[in-house]
């Protein structure tokens, strides 16, 4: 059985009835309903810049996905900062850089979490070039097989502005949701990566917003508004 680390909230597997699990059933229901005509099976999840609350946000989705009875496959693709070994308490001694770089096989990168339909790649051990090897033709053959496999993939990413990673995995997947820190992140930040992932013809079905200050706020909200309104 894994071990959760307590400085990391997974809060819909250990609190499924709170409030705040609730809002994360909301996001995968607005997600689930945001298009009519095209599936989102592969979804990325990135921030503008660091420490906004992304990795929690792709772990809870991930879990509120699984609880649902889908297949579900969540992939930590910031390769420069991984948290998904911390969250779920497993060893990050190969993952997803083993598996790019054909050191293990994809089945062995695979590990299972203590959520029924849930599993998780990890980032794996830190490489040289993170960039290449998330545009590489391995990583494309990696999601083409997965969508095989799994109902819902969920792609944390690096932020947004920090560095080029997230725009490559968003060219390679079927729908962005971005996460804001409301308290940290001033309007000009978020339009800005909203504009990184414009660049790359990303499609943006919505903004989770982190630490609302308003009365009996659960620090959390989703949006499909234009951020512009956010």
């Amino acid at each position: 059985m894994s071990r959760l680390i307590p400085e990391w909230n997974l809060i819909t597997e250990s609190n499924p009835k709170s409030p705040i699990s609730e809002g994360y059933r909301i996001l995968r229901t607005n997600i689930e309903f945001s298009t009519i005509d095209q599936s989102l099976q592969v979804i990325m999840v990135t921030s503008s810049k660091p420490n906004e609350g992304k990795s929690t946000t792709s772990a809870n989705m991930a879990v509120a996905f699984a609880q649902a009875n889908k297949r579900v496959l969540l992939i930590d693709a910031d390769l420069r900062k991984p948290s998904q070994h911390h969250i779920f308490g497993q060893s990050n001694r190969s993952g997803l850089t083993s598996a790019l770089f054909k050191q293990k096989d994809l089945h062995e990168v695979i590990q299972h979490t203590n959520t029924e339909n849930l599993s998780v790649i990890h980032a794996g051990p830190t490489p040289p070039n993170p960039s290449e090897l998330l545009s590489s033709k391995q990583m494309a053959t990696l999601l083409a097989t997965t969508r095989d496999m799994f109902d819902v993939i969920i792609i944390d990413t690096p932020p947004i502005l920090s560095v080029t990673d997230a725009q490559i995995v968003a060219t390679q997947s079927d729908g962005v949701v971005l996460v804001i820190d409301s308290g940290r992140v001033k309007k000009d930040e978020a339009l800005k990566a909203k504009a990184s992932l414009g660049h790359v013809n990303a499609k943006l079905i919505g903004v989770v917003l982190n630490n609302i200050n308003r009365k009996n706020s659960d620090a959390y909200s989703y949006y499909y508004e234009d951020v512009n309104e956010a």
